[in-house]
């Protein structure tokens, strides 16, 4: 046999930029699913890594790893996210986040009403995707502003201002979730420090929000399915028929409570006795804290519905219909990732270095934002991101504590929301906004907290380089 005539013309680097030209090209212009042109490029690489060998049963090995790695990506994150899709439909289908958000306007007070809708959305995007934050409080924001009669652009801006960076940044949200268990994270150090780094954007995001409503006077408007007389008797629902707020709240805080507990008595200095060590550590797995939370969510969807527990099962059908896609892409992405890392890419970027050092930060940063401007979806470019960075670093690791990796690619993710991203889409359609006035506020704004997230992390890294806790 001949050896193949490709070993001599692509490198790791051409073997990357052929993957990534293909990922945008199949999703932004072919409209192929995420799902096949991540999955079609991992295989893709594994092919061209192995085009130099002889042997033909190579190249079967070559699609075989890609397929594998695909089902090892599964198994890490798979049953999290299902659990988190069963979390989420259960909050919104219940009442319990309409819940929650009323009770902390009443908190917050209506002056701050827009502060409230974004904390809202910052507390339910981890559990609930984005996709189902937007479609379950625009409506409520839009509500807002038909009852208040004024700031109907802030309301429906702070509601994206925190729902996309818990998104980024918080697990059990599909995109941090993958990129934690790429770069082996703590999960409960990723979801406290993504709550801590996610404040700064979220208060710049809300500044911009009231910046483009003082200058975009928008009166409220009906949407197709959301009439105003509609999102009137949104607002005007009494509360008693909404659950109480500490079951309401109790499927997002439990998992995230029993997953901090875990984490802290993971530090070696924190010495707690042996039985409530083995027992907290138990119940502050990831999968077993969010089974739990899953529960309390089904349980009171179930008493809201009148449902009995033998029936209880039927609301399980359309979370995990939801949760099956997004488990699909991100696994397709960890497999792209895997096979970007066996080509050695590292390796060869790390030769054309020189020596210099890699700002991994800011890399990671741009990576992500890239992917994100050219196919839109921020989940692909997360994942696609951690893949290729990791690939860079190799062994000798990033210089600084891979969560601040971590948070970049979370913020790069947010980066240029345009036309072709399906959330821009909802944002204007969900939102009651016109394509130009989503382009002109929501673009803008979701960049400019992608790069408030970035300089936030750039200092922080520079202080403390390497975490110790």
């Amino acid at each position: 046999m001949v050896s193949c005539p490709l070993a001599l013309v692509i490198s790791p680097l051409g073997i990357l930029a052929v993957s990534v030209v293909f990922i945008v090209a199949a999703i932004a212009l072919l409209r192929l699913h995420a799902f096949f042109a991540l999955m079609i490029a991992a295989i893709l690489t594994s092919l061209l890594t192995a085009a130099g060998e002889t042997d033909a049963h190579r190249f079967i090995g070559a699609i075989t790893a890609a397929t594998a790695e695909f089902g090892n990506t599964a198994g890490r994150i798979g049953f999290p996210i299902a659990l988190a899709a069963v979390i989420g439909i259960s909050l919104m289908e219940s009442g319990s986040a309409d819940k929650i958000v009323r009770r902390l306007i009443a908190v917050f007070g209506e002056r701050r009403a827009a502060l409230a809708l974004a904390f809202s959305a910052f507390l339910l995007a981890a559990p609930v995707f984005i996709d189902t934050v937007f479609m379950l409080l625009l409506p409520i924001a839009r509500a807002m502003g038909v009852r208040t009669g004024k700031n109907y652009l802030l309301y429906v801006l702070a509601v994206c201002a925190g729902g996309v960076i818990t998104s980024g940044l918080v697990p059990p949200a599909p995109g941090p979730l993958a990129v934690a268990e790429t770069l082996k994270l703590n999960l409960g150090l990723t979801i406290a420090a993504g709550a801590v780094f996610g404040v700064l954007p979220v208060l710049g995001g809300l500044a911009c929000a009231r910046w483009f409503n003082a200058r975009m006077p928008i009166q409220p408007r009906a949407t197709p399915g959301a009439s105003l007389e509609s999102l009137a008797a949104v607002a005007a629902r009494p509360e008693s028929e909404l659950p109480d707020f500490w079951l309401a709240i109790a499927p997002v805080l439990l998992p995230f409570a029993l997953i901090s507990m875990a984490s802290v008595l993971a530090i070696p200095t924190v010495h707690a006795p042996a039985r409530l060590a083995l027992v907290m550590t138990f119940l502050g797995d990831k999968n077993v804290a969010l089974i739990l939370g899953a529960t309390v969510a089904v349980a009171v969807h179930a008493r809201q519905k009148k449902i009995a527990w033998r029936s209880a099962g039927k609301l399980l059908g359309h979370p995990l219909e939801m949760g099956a896609m997004i488990i699909l892409i991100v696994s397709a992405g960890g497999a792209y990732g895997e096979m970007i890392k066996r080509a050695g890419l590292g390796a060869q970027v790390r030769d054309l270095a020189g020596g210099h050092v890699i700002n991994y930060v800011l890399l990671a940063w741009t990576l992500s934002a890239v992917m994100r401007a050219a196919q839109g979806s921020a989940t692909v470019a997360m994942i696609t991101a951690a893949g290729i960075v990791l690939s860079v670093a190799g062994p000798a690791g990033f210089g600084v504590h891979p969560l601040y990796i971590l948070m970049a690619i979370g913020f790069g993710s947010k980066f240029l929301s345009w036309m072709n991203d399906a959330g821009f889409w909802m944002i204007s359609r969900v939102g009651g906004l016109t394509q130009g006035e989503a382009l002109r506020s929501w673009t803008i704004m979701s960049s400019i907290m992608g790069i408030l997230g970035l300089i936030e992390v750039l200092i922080v890294s520079s202080l403390w380089p390497h975490l110790t806790l």
